[in-house]
């Protein structure tokens, strides 16, 4: 690990707004370092509102996208609701076809099947719409670079309003309307939504158009803030907004599959690491063992009872998913290992009866061990399809662009994305993408970094600075939880290792005359020679709290020792 004490910001700023705030400059340092520079900012910050939310008419092809709604409800015409098939595909869908069901019936949902049929808009759904007279298709988290199908549903007059928010292409599909913030001609206010985001955006501006209030949308921010959470798009601006009040629906009054998940699982309150942790892989388990179908079923279902029954068998897939995940991420070290492609800048894996659903799921694991760019292969049909995913700060999507000759499609973002290649191209594909990515990567982003906010001592960690701290919330991409540096620290004589097989490790530390906290370690457990002896050390930590038997107390929760 290398840790990276984060630049301080002016001195000038940070001055001005602990003053303003009445907080200390080291608070004042994570408020600036997250853009909050002014009074104003960080009322937004610390008080978000749902006034915060942009109008969704300043997205470029709103109004297209609600006249073409309009025009069909008007016409009595089929509308299908498209989507794909992880949680912010399935969010999106369940939030769009609840919505529109409120006041008009013929509505149905569609999940492409992600063995048969792959990720995005497929000839066979566009069939199914034909077949069953459908002649308005909304297709959420996918479709910006399906020109070919959309042309293709154009010919059976089917109409296609997309609203995604990956990268377009350089030519956009030919839809009634496309809404993507990342479209060059598109100047609405803030870009990183994710597709169930795009899919609120587009109920907002069906609403203002019914003369509804925002209030009246509330009850699906539950939905939004599961995909916010798992799409892991950064926690500023509207997603932080959204999320927000997204968790506070999800732990007072959430829709009765969410309720179920939750029921199962006996938390009390959940904050955004559970809902990244338990809702959302829950749901994303449906379309990874059996079909996406049932997590739109899960979220769309009104009757609790039924809703338990949907999701008791969806916690049955999470089960199989996570035998299967632990099973081939096994195979895939012993891969690497017995390839002794253990030097090389990529990881690239392939066995053809890898199953398609967890092979995103192998690649993340197998960056925990061998920290770079890594895709993992199975065969998918008569082609061969991968999950790629990046360490930080290292633009996967780029370096597959770069490559793109030897594949079939490819799609994704900065550190996630797919494709499909032919089995013959395969050997081509892994040495361009191994070359580019030596090509491209800075050596530093091969070691994983810990980014440290600010150097602090334990005299600093007040009750006062904890309530702050929690204020933060919710955390994610770009407002991550706040990581500290201490100096010259020493454990009470306490520390021991945790778990059945000493891969944790439990602390009582001190700092000078300080008080001790509890720290804990997980994954540590390797450090505890380091802490031994009464002899000093360094840690970086975040500040956390334990809950035990009803009682809370304050403990560290340790990123990294020496």
């Amino acid at each position: 690990m290398r840790w990276t004490l984060k630049s301080k910001p002016s001195e000038d700023t940070v001055k001005h707004l602990a003053q303003a705030l009445n907080v200390k400059d080291f608070v004042a340092t994570l408020l600036v370092q997250r853009g909050i520079e002014n009074f104003e900012d960080a009322k937004r910050f610390f008080r978000p509102s749902l006034d915060d939310l942009h109008n969704p008419y300043l997205m470029k092809d709103m109004e297209k996208a609600v006249e073409r709604i309009e025009k069909a409800i008007e016409n009595q015409e089929n509308i299908l609701v498209f989507g794909d098939y992880d949680v912010d595909g399935t969010t999106a869908v369940s939030l769009v076809s609840s919505y529109l069901r409120t006041y008009y019936p013929n509505i149905a949902t569609y999940i492409p099947d992600r063995y048969n049929e792959g990720y995005g808009i497929s000839f066979t759904g566009i069939d199914f719409a034909d077949d069953n007279g459908f002649s308005l298709i909304i297709a959420l988290d996918c479709g910006i670079k399906s020109i070919d199908h959309v042309a293709y549903a154009k010919k059976r007059n089917i109409d296609f309003i997309i609203c995604d928010h990956h990268r377009p292409g350089k030519n956009l599909p030919e839809a009634v309307a496309v809404l993507d913030p990342k479209r060059d001609d598109c100047n609405y206010p803030y870009d990183e939504l994710c597709g169930c985001g795009i899919g609120f955006k587009l109920i907002q501006a069906l609403g203002q158009n019914r003369k509804e209030t925002i209030e009246d949308l509330f009850p699906y921010l539950d939905l939004v803030a599961a995909a916010i959470a798992a799409d892991i798009v950064p926690m500023t601006g509207e997603n932080r907004v959204l999320a927000y009040f997204g968790l506070q629906v999800i732990n007072s009054d959430p829709r009765p599959g969410i309720k179920a998940i939750i029921h199962q699982i006996k938390k009390q309150t959940l904050d955004i690491t559970d809902v990244v942790f338990i809702i959302a892989p829950r749901i994303n388990a449906a379309g990874r063992i059996k079909h996406g179908n049932h997590a739109v079923q899960l979220l769309t279902e009104f009757d609790f009872e039924q809703a338990q029954q949907f999701a008791s068998e969806i916690e049955k897939y999470n089960s199989d998913r996570k035998e299967l995940d632990k099973q081939i991420t096994k195979e895939a070290l012993s891969q690497i290992e017995d390839n002794k492609e253990k030097e090389r800048f990529t990881s690239v894996v392939f066995q053809e009866d890898w199953h398609k659903g967890v092979i995103g799921i192998v690649a993340s694991r197998l960056i925990e061990t061998y920290y770079r760019p890594t895709l993992v292969f199975t065969k998918s049909g008569d082609k061969y399809a991968a999950s790629a995913r990046s360490v930080k700060g290292f633009d996967v999507y780029n370096a597959l662009e770069a490559c793109a000759e030897h594949l079939e499609q490819f799609g994704g973002h900065m550190y996630a994305a797919g494709m499909t290649l032919k089995e013959e191209n395969y050997q081509l594909f892994k040495d361009a993408f191994e070359k580019e990515v030596e090509k491209t990567i800075h050596p530093d982003m091969l070691t994983p970094e810990i980014s440290v906010d600010a150097e602090i001592n334990f005299a600093d960690i007040t009750p006062k600075l904890t309530r702050i701290l929690k204020q933060f919330e919710p955390f994610g991409p770009q407002n991550m939880t706040p990581v500290f540096l201490t100096k010259n620290v020493k454990d009470t004589g306490y520390g021991k290792p945790m778990g059945q097989e000493d891969e944790h490790l439990k602390l009582f530390v001190k700092q000078n005359n300080s008080e001790g906290i509890a720290a804990i370690g997980f994954g540590l457990g390797n450090k505890l020679e380091t802490t031994k002896n009464g002899q000093p050390f360094e840690m970086v930590y975040s500040i956390d709290e334990n809950e035990w038997n009803g009682k809370v107390s304050l403990q560290l929760r340790l990123r990294d020792i020496k």
